[in-house]
């Protein structure tokens, strides 16, 4: 290994060259950075690197022998003694450079989840489900056939082979007009968020949101400047009378409101595309889960509706297949398509090369739609076997929101109910159940409190133990005051 010794004089007046080596060697010992066993340069490499005499390196050396941070081995060389690291000291923070006021509003990631026995999280599918066998077939056949040509810097929109096939998809699945050219391959649908916000907003532009609602895309839009105002929505989704008439943009998810789960009426969604027209706004259509409904014709989406480019389309495979592939895409009105493909481009290029080789193979085959008939008769068993037994054993704590698509079911808090669903949600997890809560979507103060129960990564046969656990927790809600 490499390492990086300065021998500058800088801030360290008076240190002749060996003590400076020892000093930078013994540091990283210290700290961890040089793991126990490992072995240092030769003397007489690291003297050459260095442009110092071998004498030089071996003065210092001895030292660390010396302080038993090393152990020499006759013939072998010198290497790290089994030392107890010491904390890395901190380097000074110097609060010369500030980033922009608008990140001071964006939360900070969460911590890696951590694993418990019932897992209610909304909106993650069963990795169970996902078409192993093939995507490895194909993952390895993308990589045999990886060439400079197809693995090099490719197009910022994506590639060409997977964009037919996108095209191909929504335009069957969702009557999404759409062409390859029509799309741009993202990294997840946060990504195609930043792009259509990087093209179209404004520092201190309106957008409206849905209330409750998501808040990566909140965060999304306010980290780039904008002014969020949430819109409340009801039974038929998005109320377009709320909206606020200064708004440039207004995001909305009308196949599966997120998170109470109502689909927007044909009626609401007429009058959204003639107000998107009447104020010049833009419309951005989150289709994030549309791939499972139950029981219900899938109404038009957005886009196939929109007759003035007002609509943006959003979509996503994180829920119909992995969240951990991170493709997404966006088809956007021929107006915006080169700005967002040059935003793209400046971001990052383009996205992994491999992985969209492996998808669109996984698409053309027809195993993709397979796969999404096959995960779709398991998610409708765990959909209807869900509400079965919220409505017949929890309807004292939980009142079950109607919906009939995705990966969750939201129900509000009863009356009865004493404590808070965040509490609830806090309680739950230290039982082992992880569960959201509606709560935590709202932008403003909540204005019912209920939870968000998904299914999708709880396999049907463990459903039982799953709501029996939920259940002793909503009954301890029952009788303890907050």
């Amino acid at each position: 290994m490499e390492i990086h010794i300065s021998l500058s004089q800088s801030g360290r007046p008076g240190r002749d060259r060996a003590d400076r080596i020892y000093r930078q060697l013994a540091d990283a010992i210290l700290d961890g950075r040089l793991a126990a066993g490992e072995r240092l340069p030769p003397t007489r490499a690291l003297a050459d690197s260095l442009g110092v005499s071998r004498g030089t390196v071996s003065a210092a050396y001895d030292r660390l022998i010396a302080d038993g941070l090393t152990t020499a081995r006759t013939g072998a060389g010198t290497f790290v003694a089994d030392v107890m690291p010491t904390p890395r000291r901190r380097r000074r923070i110097v609060r010369t450079l500030q980033p922009r006021p608008s990140w001071d509003e964006v939360a900070d990631p969460p911590a890696p989840p951590i694993p418990v026995r019932h897992d209610f999280s909304a909106g993650v599918p069963d990795s169970a489900l996902f078409p192993w066998q093939p995507w490895r077939r194909f993952l390895a056949d993308a990589a045999r056939r990886a060439t400079r040509d197809n693995v090099g810097y490719g197009d910022p929109s994506g590639l060409e082979r997977l964009r037919a096939a996108i095209a191909r998809h929504i335009s069957l699945s969702r009557a999404v007009d759409a062409g390859p050219d029509d799309v741009l391959v993202t990294s997840g649908a946060q990504q195609a968020l930043g792009l259509i916000a990087q093209t179209l907003l404004r520092p201190g532009d309106v957008v409206a949101v849905e209330e409750p609602g998501y808040p990566m895309a909140r965060r999304v839009f306010a980290a780039h400047g904008a002014r969020i105002i949430g819109v409340p929505v009801d039974a038929d989704g998005l109320q377009v009378s709320s909206l606020p008439p200064t708004a440039a943009l207004v995001y909305t998810t009308p196949s599966h409101q997120f998170p109470l789960g109502m689909a927007m009426s044909p009626r609401r969604r007429a009058d959204l595309l003639d107000w998107a027209a009447r104020h010049r706004a833009a419309v951005v259509e989150d289709d994030y889960d549309s791939e499972y409904r139950y029981g219900q014709r899938s109404l038009d989406s957005l886009h196939s509706l929109d007759h003035d480019d007002r609509v943006v389309y959003v979509g996503t495979f994180s829920k119909s297949l992995l969240p951990g592939l991170r493709i997404g895409y966006v088809v956007a009105p021929a107006s915006l398509r080169s700005a967002m493909r040059k935003a793209k481009w400046i971001g990052d290029w383009h996205g992994d090369l491999i992985t969209q080789h492996a998808l669109a193979g996984l698409m053309d085959s027809g195993v993709y739609a397979s796969h999404l008939r096959r995960s779709q008769r398991q998610y409708a068993a765990r959909h209807a076997h869900l509400t079965t037994l919220l409505s017949e054993d929890f309807a004292e704590t939980l009142e079950v929101v109607p919906s009939a698509a995705g990966l969750h079911v939201a129900a509000h808090l009863a009356g009865a109910s004493r404590r808070s669903a965040l509490r609830i949600a806090q309680d739950a997890l230290g039982r082992g159940v992880r569960v959201a809560t509606i709560d935590e979507f709202y932008l403003g103060a909540p204005t019912r409190s209920g939870l968000a129960i998904g299914f999708g990564a709880l396999p049907g046969p463990s459903m039982g133990a799953a709501m029996r656990a939920l259940s002793a927790v909503l009954a301890d809600s029952q009788s303890d005051p907050e």
